[in-house]
């Protein structure tokens, strides 16, 4: 028996209603199949003018073959993967690419993977046209052509397709690409022929058999055999255009062929032209849902469109002229899986589309060019609260096509922002009668990357505007309508996300005490909760939704009312971090796991710990209620899972995990336990038996685990940027979720299993819709959390680096910041000058080490080779060596010169956060999550001594100025003091009000001060061997994460989360300056704005805005 067959259909259209066109998918199946005596081709054009139904013969032609419907007797292998993508919204190639690679692979190679090189991705795309049989379908390609006088060019930046063709037409290989396009490729004229591996097909009219039968389904008509023959001829036989004059013919000509005919209409040549003519026959209402329909980019419900409408009408007004486009057919009912708008979502045929966008396009530039503005104010070219794809595409379909016309005809940028500031000017004399204009005039200085610097949109409606990535630095937004706009939001890493019960709301929480509710619909914030003094790692719901319950660093369980987000009860008792919670089925109870080792039951009303289970040997990471109520689970770093029955305490005990657990979650019939962490693996076990059913490896540490409502996913959230879904049932890996740029915290579904949210450390929360695997909403984060600070070696100037992923250069006599360095991609973790100070190192999350030109600013190499961030960078004294610590566990030695990796060291069991080199540059000393600090042999790469006494990870370490000592601080609240050669150690210093980040000691050899600072706001000086604190440099108002002294040791800078840089006198610790960087909204009056919800002012206030 054949194989069955993976078929992946994208968005293809329904096409259980078809007519004709026998003889053309013979023909195309005979060149896909291949016979007896002809090879299967490599690629196959379908060619013909919009409307002709390439689409629709596409997609049968697919279904066929998946079928095996009325295919030739080929001896050739059947297909194992059918892929059919529509490129309607023109994805570039790089992504289509990684998007087959993706199904191809069976979910293994996704774009983290893959090369950003696009020749490499078509090689890789290749590979798999080797190995496997597959059908391709790309449809639409005539989006991806430039318009103009000459056929089969490409837009600018779609060469690549050219490429991709090209390569899969000439290279051998078992599978086949079909394109559709209204114009041939130009790779097509050199490669095709009657006996070659590449084929087009031009395909015409319908027969007129085939027209009658369109027409009968529109209805009855009057007419001869004669007649629909020359009704037919007239239009070329085009399905699209006969289903539109069948409409007119009976609107008008009460269903008389004879009647129509003899009015004369002119020769059908274009399904444009009837288009135009169609168009200029609409009502306005009609016109103004035809290009929200283009906008909208896909299917749109009926309450979409009423709410869209700048002008309120009736609901009746409303049905009855989306039933007059219907019977003009140009919309027509979707089929849309995966939701509930099925049976009222409405949008058009891909030509139709096009048409409309066009005119829309045109019209708009028409507009900003004479000032008389209509479509301009009602209607969004950019809906900014619209799915993320969706958005992506309206920006590449209608934003970047209109900047491309107003460039073509005013010349210059300069040119487009005078005549787009005159739109302004009009705007501002229309004030609260603006529409959309607001919105759109703001996309469009967005996307011409205009300063927009003192703006003044005071008064005006600014809907739709999409602003999480520009800086409105004085920007006067007074009195202004601000709603649907999107904004940055003030987000920490998301460490916890969830939904509510009834999946209107989401939950997240953040490493800056903060737990934010959002409506899940238009993502809106409706408040924040701020009395958790420290990282909030656990929020959930209860199962009335009525109370959410937060779990703390700073040892307590809060509760909060949902509707209010006041806080009710604070639960007391834990004497550790609280890492998870978990309510009791019936919503009476709660059960909190803590880095002291204990669980505890909790009764929610009264605040009363009822009981506290213990037998954990190490903090307990994640708590789990089973459906049932009668038993919990528990696991962390004793790598065991525990199931407890709540009413005795009796435990049973399951093993098998090799590090410490992070994250467990039962079924939704309590059958299963699934559980993940440090050890690369998800485990599922019975419940019953405690039996471990099956090991499901990952390639990176999981965070966090959630089972979909309906059983049948379990979704994992990871240390590699990525959720991946898999399926219960069989076990088997299904799907990647990518789009993080650092490792994702947390996972939740929503309660119908559509959605999933997920919480990363790259300061976002995103939306996915679990069928698709598409990004339906993503909230950017920004803050400025300082990671890294550093004096030049002639001490005039500084570095710092941090959340905001720019390296900024600040002249300490000016207090400015006088170059910005961006091209990270991840959030800065070190910066270090080298000894010459002509170069700038810079380490990331994003995996990359840059070095940077200090004179110019520009990135002269990009170091690549480490697989997880990189956390810490140094200058060997010379400067000809430069040492990094990543996540991946290893050390790497770089060449400075010429970017090469000369060494790697390993011997770290996990992450590394600190190296250093000692001051004759011989050793160097590493720093790591496995609660070690090693010493090596910087020309050998070896492993000189292991220095074990820290009880958690070690954060920071350093080498005194004559190398004598090494000095390391860590999460267990100490800094210890190490003999360089014996590896004994010779002192601790204890601190009880947190854990200590870093270390670092002034440059004098004869006396030394060793500085070191963390979460307890302060820097503290201290002299060697000594137990009591020097000095205490008090004035940041958060965690302090970076401390250097300066090259004379007179002066000391330290960075800090409250987002700013302090430089410090040693000698007397006075404060001398304070330096930061402008927010995104810093200066921004939004004073009297509407549209906002308090939450959404309070965080616009915390990125800068001001309010008088």
């Amino acid at each position: 028996l054949p194989s069955p067959v993976t078929a992946n259909w994208g968005e293809a259209i329904d096409v259980s209603t078809f007519y004709g066109r026998a003889e053309e998918l013979a023909t195309l199946k005979q060149w896909i199949l291949g016979t007896q005596t002809r090879q299967p081709c490599r690629l196959v054009a379908m060619l013909g003018m919009g409307g002709i139904g390439k689409t629709s013969l596409s997609v049968k032609l697919a279904q066929e073959i998946v079928e095996g419907v009325g295919g030739t007797e080929s001896p050739h292998h059947a297909f194992e993967f059918v892929i059919w993508r529509s490129l309607r919204n023109a994805p570039l190639v790089e992504d289509i690419l990684a998007d087959l690679i993706r199904v191809l692979s069976n979910e293994q190679e996704t774009e983290a993977d893959l090369s950003k090189d696009l020749s490499s991705r078509i090689t890789r795309l290749i590979h798999y046209l080797r190995t496997h049989r597959c059908l391709l379908v790309l449809d639409n390609a005539e989006t991806i052509l430039r318009g103009g006088d000459y056929a089969g060019y490409y837009r600018e930046g779609y060469e690549g397709y050219g490429d991709l063709l090209r390569r899969v037409g000439e290279v051998t290989h078992q599978s086949c690409l079909v394109i559709t396009s209204r114009e041939k490729p130009r790779e097509f004229v050199s490669l095709e022929g009657d006996t070659l591996p590449v084929r087009s097909l031009s395909l015409i009219g319908l027969r007129v058999s085939d027209g009658q039968e369109i027409l009968r389904a529109k209805g009855e008509f009057i007419g001869s055999e004669a007649e629909l023959e020359a009704l037919t001829d007239r239009y070329a036989g085009n399905p699209l255009a006969l289903k539109i004059v069948a409409t007119t013919i009976q609107d008008l000509f009460d269903g008389s062929i004879a009647e129509f005919l003899a009015q004369g209409t002119a020769v059908f040549d274009d399904i444009r032209t009837l288009l135009d003519q169609q168009f200029s026959r609409l009502s306005d209402l009609e016109r103004e849902i035809m290009h929200w329909l283009a906008i909208d980019r896909e299917p749109a419900a009926f309450s979409d469109l009423q709410e869209d409408l700048l002008v309120p009408v009736t609901k009746t007004q409303l049905i009855e002229a989306i039933g007059s486009l219907r019977r003009r057919s140009l919309i027509e009912k979707a089929t849309v899986t995966g939701g509930d708008r099925q049976s009222n979502s409405y949008t058009q045929q891909p030509v139709v589309m096009e048409y409309v966008t066009e005119r829309l396009v045109e019209q708009t530039c028409q507009e900003i060019l004479t000032g008389k503005l209509s479509l301009f104010i009602t209607h969004a070219l950019l809906k900014a609260s619209t799915k993320d794809y969706i958005r992506e595409s309206q920006i590449r379909i209608i934003l970047e096509p209109t900047i491309a016309q107003l460039l073509s005809t005013l010349r210059t940028k300069p040119d487009v922002e005078q005549k787009l500031n005159q739109v302004l000017e009009k705007l501002q004399e229309l004030a609260d009668q603006s529409g959309y204009g607001g919105g759109n005039l703001i996309n469009l200085y967005r996307q011409l990357k205009t300063d927009l610097t003192d703006y003044d949109f005071a008064q005006i409606k600014v809907q739709h505007a999409y602003l999480p990535d520009v800086n409105l630095h004085r920007v006067d937004f007074t009195d202004a309508d601000l709603a649907k706009s999107v904004f940055a939001q003030t987000l920490g890493s998301i460490l916890s996300v969830a939904f509510s019960p009834d999946g209107t709301l989401l939950a997240t929480s953040d490493e800056d005490g903060e737990i934010r509710v959002w409506q899940v619909t238009d993502g809106r914030q409706l408040y924040t909760c701020r009395e958790h003094t420290e990282w909030v790692w656990s929020i959930t719901f209860s199962p009335d939704g009525e109370t959410i319950a937060s779990s703390s660093k700073d040892q307590t369980v809060r509760l909060w009312d949902s509707a209010t987000g006041q806080c009710f009860q604070d639960l007391q008792g834990h004497t550790g971090w609280v890492w998870s919670s978990a309510f009791s089925p019936d919503g009476q109870t709660l059960i909190s796991g803590s880095e002291d080792q204990t669980v505890k039951l909790w009764n929610i009303h009264s605040g009363d710990c009822l009981n506290t289970f213990e037998g954990h040997l190490g903090g307990v990471w994640s708590v789990a209620f089973s459906p049932d109520g009668q038993r919990f689970a528990s696991g962390g770093v004793d790598q065991t899972v525990r199931l407890w029955e709540v009413k005795t305490g009796k435990c049973l005990l399951l093993e098998g995990h090799t590090n410490r657990i992070r994250s467990i979650v039962f079924s939704p019939d309590g059958q299963l336990l699934v559980t993940a962490g440090d050890d690369q693996s998800m485990r599922f076990w019975q419940v019953s038996t405690g039996k471990c059913l099956h090991v499901a490896p990952h390639d990176s540490r999981i965070w966090s685990v959630a089972f979909s409502p309906d059983g049948e996913w379990v979704a994992i959230a990871s240390d590699d940027q990525t959720i991946k879904l898999w399926e219960v049932r069989t076990r088997q890996f299904f799907r990647t979720f990518q789009g993080h740029s650092s490792r994702v915290w947390s996972v939740a579904f929503s309660p119908d299993s559509q959605t999933l949210a997920s919480g990363s450390d790259d300061q976002t929360i995103r939306l996915w819709e679990v069928h698709s695997g598409q990004c339906l909403r993503s909230f950017q984060g920004h803050n400025n959390w300082i990671w890294a600070v550093a004096f030049s070696p002639d001490g005039n100037s500084l570095v710092s680096g941090g959340e905001d992923r720019a390296v900024r250069l600040w002249d300490l006599q000016t207090e400015k910041c006088f170059k910005e360095l961006r091209g990270h991609t991840g959030r800065i973790w070190s910066a270090a000058f080298s000894p010459n100070g002509q170069i700038l190192a810079s380490g990331s999350d994003d995996q990359t080490i840059k070095l940077w030109q200090v004179k110019t600013g520009r990135c002269r190499a990009t170091l690549r080779g480490h697989t997880r961030q990189v956390r810490l960078i140094a200058f060997s004294p010379e400067g000809q060596l430069l040492a990094s610590a990543s996540g991946d566990r290893t050390v790497k030695l770089w060449e400075v010169s010429t970017g090469e990796c000369l060494k790697t060291l390993r011997g770290h069991a996990s992450w590394l956060f600190s190296v250093a080199f000692s001051p004759d540059g011989k050793r160097l000393v590493t720093g790591s999550d496995d609660q070690t600090v090693r010493l090596w042999d910087v020309n050998t790469g070896e492993c000189l001594t292991v220095l074990e006494g820290h009880s958690k990870i070690v954060l920071s370490v350093a080498f005194s100025p004559d190398g004598k000592t090494v000095a390391s601080s860590s999460d267990d609240q100490t800094i210890r003091l190490w003999d360089a050669d014996t590896g004994e150690c010779i002192h601790t210093i204890s601190q009880e009000a947190g854990w200590v980040q870093v270390v670092a000691f002034s440059p004098s050899i004869e006396s030394p001060i060793l500085a070191s600072s963390g979460n307890d706001q302060m820097i503290k000086l201290w002299e060697m061997g000594q137990t009591e604190c020097l000095k205490q440099l008090q004035g940041h108002g958060k965690a302090v994460n970076a401390i250097a002294f300066s090259p004379n040791g007179q002066f000391l800078v330290s960075g800090s989360e409250d987002e700013t840089i302090k430089l410090w006198q040693v000698n007397t610790g006075e404060c001398l300056k304070t330096l930061r960087a402008k927010r995104p909204y810093e200066g921004m009056n939004i004073t009297g704005t509407t549209g906002l919800t308090a939450a959404q002012r309070a965080t616009l206030r915390a990125l800068g805005a001001v309010e008088f």
